[in-house]
């Protein structure tokens, strides 16, 4: 019995015995702290983003003369428009409707879309019940990638985008060094997982990359039906400042 007592209260002490780790891994890297932020309310800008659209008016838009700003959100009309802000890596919400009222079929139906740098379409379509060619629904990497699911709301019910985009970059020469990447939630839903794009997004020839500035606007497309967007902010993202240090294993 008392063998027995002696194994057990060794046991004890091998559980409440301290764990030995090895020596700590240091990176090496002196990081910058990073800048601190109010996010905002749920759905609503960070303190650090650019408002393209509150509900007031578009002022931050170029050629938006023709379109409707009214109850918090505006319609698409007449012709396509521009941020005049620019931007390169950068993150982008923005919430739209499709009609309510169904009109058409196919991309005939509720049709817009979402241009990072005024040249790549993220689109924008009445897919709710709406069959399509699917590098061309609602979710899709226009004529390049469909969306991974079909998060898609009923016509007229408010829907958002939020965007992770990384810029292309070109050199001196204008070749291309490395592609744009794209990661989109539809709905809080994912439909685009850091999607490569093989060039810009036309509708009657293969993409291609052609060289351009390190920055381009957000442009929203009219393609003939009444759109409607509403809360639209886009944040620059930058890497965190660092550096490698002489002697790794003093913190910074």
């Amino acid at each position: 019995m008392r063998a027995r007592s002696l194994l057990f209260a060794a046991l004890l002490l091998g559980f409440a015995a301290p764990v030995v780790y090895g020596a700590e891994y240091i990176s090496g890297i002196e990081w910058a702290k990073p800048a601190i932020i109010d996010p905002g309310p749920p759905g609503g800008p960070p303190s650090d983003a650019v408002v393209l659209f509150d509900g007031k008016d578009m002022s931050q838009w170029k050629n938006a003369e023709e379109w409707i700003v009214k109850d918090g959100c505006v319609t698409a009309a007449k012709g396509a428009i521009e941020s005049k802000p620019v931007f390169g890596d950068c993150q982008v919400h923005v919430e739209f409707a499709t009609p309510s009222e169904v009109v058409g079929s196919s991309q005939g139906r509720g049709n817009s879309g979402v241009f990072l740098m005024g040249t790549y379409e993220l689109q924008v379509l009445d897919s709710y019940d709406n069959e399509t060619y699917f590098d061309g629904q609602c979710g899709s990497i226009y004529k390049q990638h469909p969306p991974l699911v079909n998060a898609s709301r009923k016509p007229g019910e408010w829907q958002t985008y939020d965007i992770a985009w990384t810029a292309p970059r070109f050199d001196s020469d204008g070749k291309l060094v490395s592609p744009a990447f794209i990661t989109v939630f539809h709905n809080g839903v994912l439909v685009q997982n850091h999607f490569q794009l093989e060039g810009d997004t036309p509708y009657h020839r293969a993409p291609q990359y052609t060289a351009h500035a390190d920055k381009g606007p957000i442009g929203l497309q009219y393609h003939g039906d009444p759109i409607r967007f509403r809360n639209i902010w886009v944040r620059e993202v930058k890497e965190v400042e660092h550096k490698r240090v002489a002697d790794p294993s003093v913190r910074n």
